[in-house]
Protein backbone atom coordinates (compact mmCIF):
# COMPACT_ATOMS: atom_id res chain seq x y z
CA UNK A 1 0.00 0.00 0.00
CA UNK A 2 1.23 3.49 -0.90
CA UNK A 3 0.30 6.91 0.47
CA UNK A 4 0.43 10.30 -1.25
CA UNK A 5 0.19 13.33 1.06
CA UNK A 6 -1.71 16.27 -0.41
CA UNK A 7 0.46 18.87 1.28
CA UNK A 8 3.60 17.43 -0.33
CA UNK A 9 2.24 18.51 -3.74
CA UNK A 10 2.35 21.98 -5.32
CA UNK A 11 -0.78 24.10 -4.99
CA UNK A 12 -2.17 25.61 -8.16
CA UNK A 13 -5.58 26.70 -9.35
CA UNK A 14 -7.53 28.91 -11.70
CA UNK A 15 -10.23 31.57 -11.46
CA UNK A 16 -11.55 31.50 -7.86
CA UNK A 17 -10.06 28.10 -6.96
CA UNK A 18 -6.87 27.05 -5.23
CA UNK A 19 -6.27 23.32 -5.57
CA UNK A 20 -3.96 20.35 -5.20
CA UNK A 21 -4.15 17.90 -8.12
CA UNK A 22 -3.48 14.44 -6.72
CA UNK A 23 -4.52 12.29 -9.70
CA UNK A 24 -3.67 13.30 -13.28
CA UNK A 25 -3.70 10.26 -15.54
CA UNK A 26 -1.15 10.46 -18.40
CA UNK A 27 -3.67 8.98 -20.87
CA UNK A 28 -5.59 12.27 -20.57
CA UNK A 29 -2.96 14.82 -19.52
CA UNK A 30 0.07 13.35 -21.32
CA UNK A 31 3.31 15.24 -20.61
CA UNK A 32 1.27 18.00 -18.96
CA UNK A 33 0.49 15.76 -15.97
CA UNK A 34 2.03 16.84 -12.69
CA UNK A 35 4.90 14.33 -12.24
CA UNK A 36 4.18 14.12 -8.50
CA UNK A 37 0.50 13.20 -9.08
CA UNK A 38 -0.64 9.60 -9.46
CA UNK A 39 -2.36 7.94 -12.42
CA UNK A 40 -5.89 6.71 -11.81
CA UNK A 41 -7.41 3.25 -12.15
CA UNK A 42 -10.01 2.06 -14.63
CA UNK A 43 -11.56 5.12 -16.27
CA UNK A 44 -10.83 7.35 -13.23
CA UNK A 45 -8.36 9.97 -14.51
CA UNK A 46 -8.39 13.07 -12.26
CA UNK A 47 -8.80 14.14 -8.63
CA UNK A 48 -8.34 17.67 -7.30
CA UNK A 49 -8.81 18.94 -3.74
CA UNK A 50 -10.03 22.51 -4.25
CA UNK A 51 -10.84 25.47 -2.05
CA UNK A 52 -12.92 28.30 -3.45
CA UNK A 53 -12.03 31.78 -2.22
CA UNK A 54 -14.98 33.66 -0.67
CA UNK A 55 -17.51 34.37 -3.45
CA UNK A 56 -15.14 32.58 -5.86
CA UNK A 57 -16.28 30.66 -8.91
CA UNK A 58 -14.93 28.47 -11.67
CA UNK A 59 -16.45 30.56 -14.43
CA UNK A 60 -18.71 29.00 -17.04
CA UNK A 61 -16.84 26.33 -19.00
CA UNK A 62 -17.72 23.25 -21.10
CA UNK A 63 -17.05 19.51 -20.81
CA UNK A 64 -17.55 16.74 -23.35
CA UNK A 65 -17.12 12.95 -23.06
CA UNK A 66 -16.19 13.09 -19.36
CA UNK A 67 -18.15 12.46 -16.15
CA UNK A 68 -17.54 15.06 -13.43
CA UNK A 69 -18.17 14.11 -9.80
CA UNK A 70 -18.04 16.81 -7.10
CA UNK A 71 -17.85 15.88 -3.39
CA UNK A 72 -18.51 18.76 -1.01
CA UNK A 73 -16.27 18.69 2.07
CA UNK A 74 -16.99 22.08 3.68
CA UNK A 75 -19.43 24.87 2.92
CA UNK A 76 -21.81 25.26 0.00
CA UNK A 77 -21.75 25.34 -3.80
CA UNK A 78 -24.23 27.15 -6.04
CA UNK A 79 -24.42 25.18 -9.28
CA UNK A 80 -25.21 26.83 -12.58
CA UNK A 81 -25.13 25.71 -16.18
CA UNK A 82 -26.90 23.67 -18.80
CA UNK A 83 -27.76 20.87 -16.33
CA UNK A 84 -29.98 21.62 -13.29
CA UNK A 85 -29.43 25.38 -13.22
CA UNK A 86 -29.90 26.76 -9.70
CA UNK A 87 -29.12 23.54 -7.75
CA UNK A 88 -27.43 24.10 -4.38
CA UNK A 89 -25.04 21.67 -2.72
CA UNK A 90 -24.27 21.62 1.01
CA UNK A 91 -21.53 19.98 3.08
CA UNK A 92 -21.21 16.24 2.23
CA UNK A 93 -23.50 16.42 -0.85
CA UNK A 94 -22.24 14.78 -4.05
CA UNK A 95 -23.00 15.93 -7.59
CA UNK A 96 -22.44 13.75 -10.69
CA UNK A 97 -22.62 15.24 -14.17
CA UNK A 98 -22.33 13.20 -17.36
CA UNK A 99 -21.20 15.19 -20.38
CA UNK A 100 -21.36 12.41 -22.97
CA UNK A 101 -21.40 13.35 -26.63
CA UNK A 102 -23.99 16.06 -25.98
CA UNK A 103 -21.74 17.93 -23.54
CA UNK A 104 -22.59 20.42 -20.82
CA UNK A 105 -21.41 23.78 -19.50
CA UNK A 106 -21.28 24.69 -15.83
CA UNK A 107 -20.14 27.26 -13.29
CA UNK A 108 -19.67 26.29 -9.64
CA UNK A 109 -19.77 29.24 -7.22
CA UNK A 110 -19.03 29.71 -3.51
CA UNK A 111 -21.98 31.83 -2.34
CA UNK A 112 -20.48 32.52 1.10
CA UNK A 113 -18.01 34.96 2.63
CA UNK A 114 -15.62 32.21 3.74
CA UNK A 115 -13.65 29.52 1.94
CA UNK A 116 -15.30 26.25 1.07
CA UNK A 117 -13.83 22.93 -0.07
CA UNK A 118 -14.75 20.50 -2.84
CA UNK A 119 -13.19 17.36 -4.28
CA UNK A 120 -13.54 17.07 -8.05
CA UNK A 121 -13.17 13.73 -9.83
CA UNK A 122 -13.20 12.97 -13.56
CA UNK A 123 -14.09 9.59 -15.04
CA UNK A 124 -14.10 8.80 -18.76
CA UNK A 125 -17.37 7.22 -19.94
CA UNK A 126 -17.15 3.67 -21.24
CA UNK A 127 -19.63 4.33 -24.08
CA UNK A 128 -19.08 7.44 -26.21
CA UNK A 129 -21.98 9.56 -27.39
CA UNK A 130 -24.17 9.22 -24.27
CA UNK A 131 -26.74 11.96 -23.53
CA UNK A 132 -25.81 14.51 -20.87
CA UNK A 133 -27.21 13.86 -17.40
CA UNK A 134 -27.22 15.07 -13.79
CA UNK A 135 -27.55 13.30 -10.42
CA UNK A 136 -27.28 14.46 -6.83
CA UNK A 137 -26.64 12.36 -3.70
CA UNK A 138 -26.83 12.97 0.03
CA UNK A 139 -24.64 10.30 1.73
CA UNK A 140 -25.86 9.11 5.12
CA UNK A 141 -23.69 8.80 8.21
CA UNK A 142 -22.63 5.29 9.04
CA UNK A 143 -22.36 3.86 5.53
CA UNK A 144 -20.74 3.90 2.11
CA UNK A 145 -22.93 5.48 -0.55
CA UNK A 146 -22.54 4.54 -4.23
CA UNK A 147 -22.39 7.78 -6.25
CA UNK A 148 -20.99 6.50 -9.54
CA UNK A 149 -20.68 3.24 -11.44
CA UNK A 150 -22.14 -0.22 -11.14
CA UNK A 151 -24.82 -1.84 -13.25
CA UNK A 152 -28.08 -0.14 -12.23
CA UNK A 153 -28.79 2.96 -14.36
CA UNK A 154 -31.66 3.96 -12.06
CA UNK A 155 -29.21 4.67 -9.22
CA UNK A 156 -25.96 5.84 -10.85
CA UNK A 157 -24.29 6.42 -14.19
CA UNK A 158 -23.24 2.84 -15.08
CA UNK A 159 -19.53 2.03 -15.25
CA UNK A 160 -17.05 -0.62 -14.19
CA UNK A 161 -15.27 2.19 -12.34
CA UNK A 162 -16.99 2.55 -8.95
CA UNK A 163 -17.01 5.58 -6.64
CA UNK A 164 -18.30 5.21 -3.08
CA UNK A 165 -18.39 8.06 -0.55
CA UNK A 166 -18.41 7.09 3.12
CA UNK A 167 -19.42 9.13 6.15
CA UNK A 168 -18.16 6.79 8.84
CA UNK A 169 -18.47 7.03 12.59
CA UNK A 170 -15.55 6.37 14.91
CA UNK A 171 -14.80 2.65 15.06
CA UNK A 172 -16.56 1.69 11.84
CA UNK A 173 -14.72 -0.53 9.36
CA UNK A 174 -15.12 -0.78 5.57
CA UNK A 175 -13.48 -3.23 3.17
CA UNK A 176 -13.02 -3.18 -0.60
CA UNK A 177 -11.57 -6.10 -2.55
CA UNK A 178 -9.33 -5.53 -5.54
CA UNK A 179 -7.32 -2.49 -6.69
CA UNK A 180 -8.45 0.82 -5.22
CA UNK A 181 -7.60 4.46 -4.57
CA UNK A 182 -9.08 6.07 -1.46
CA UNK A 183 -8.93 9.72 -0.37
CA UNK A 184 -9.57 10.86 3.20
CA UNK A 185 -11.06 14.35 3.55
CA UNK A 186 -12.17 14.42 7.18
CA UNK A 187 -10.79 12.85 10.34
CA UNK A 188 -8.34 9.99 10.81
CA UNK A 189 -8.27 6.24 10.34
CA UNK A 190 -6.09 3.17 9.94
CA UNK A 191 -5.54 1.14 6.76
CA UNK A 192 -3.23 -1.84 7.14
CA UNK A 193 -0.43 -0.63 9.39
CA UNK A 194 -0.72 3.02 8.24
CA UNK A 195 -2.47 5.86 10.03
CA UNK A 196 -4.25 8.15 7.57
CA UNK A 197 -5.29 11.76 8.04
CA UNK A 198 -7.21 14.39 6.07
CA UNK A 199 -5.41 14.90 2.74
CA UNK A 200 -3.98 11.38 2.41
CA UNK A 201 -4.52 9.46 -0.84
CA UNK A 202 -3.84 5.74 -0.56
CA UNK A 203 -3.69 2.95 -3.15
CA UNK A 204 -3.28 -0.79 -3.03
CA UNK A 205 -4.72 -4.17 -3.99
CA UNK A 206 -7.38 -4.37 -1.25
CA UNK A 207 -8.61 -1.96 1.40
CA UNK A 208 -9.58 -2.51 5.01
CA UNK A 209 -10.10 0.84 6.73
CA UNK A 210 -11.13 1.56 10.32
CA UNK A 211 -12.20 5.05 11.34
CA UNK A 212 -10.37 6.44 14.39
CA UNK A 213 -12.67 9.49 14.38
CA UNK A 214 -15.71 10.46 12.32
CA UNK A 215 -14.45 10.52 8.72
CA UNK A 216 -15.35 11.36 5.13
CA UNK A 217 -13.73 8.91 2.73
CA UNK A 218 -13.99 8.61 -1.06
CA UNK A 219 -13.10 5.19 -2.50
CA UNK A 220 -12.56 4.46 -6.20
CA UNK A 221 -12.37 0.80 -7.22
CA UNK A 222 -13.27 -1.53 -10.07
CA UNK A 223 -16.31 -3.70 -10.68
CA UNK A 224 -14.74 -6.70 -12.45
Amino acid sequence: MEILHRDDLPRGGFAGLREHRLVMDPKVFGPGANPTAWPGIGNFVYLADARFVPKGETGMHPHKEVDVISVIVEGRIAHGGSLEQGEELSTFDVQAQRAGGEGFSHNETNPDDRENRMIQIWVLPETPGEPAGYRKYRPEWGELTRVYGGNDPTDTFPSRTIIDVGLLRKGQTVSVGGPFLAYLTKGQGVAGDATLSDGDLVRGQALKFQASTDVQLTVVHLNE
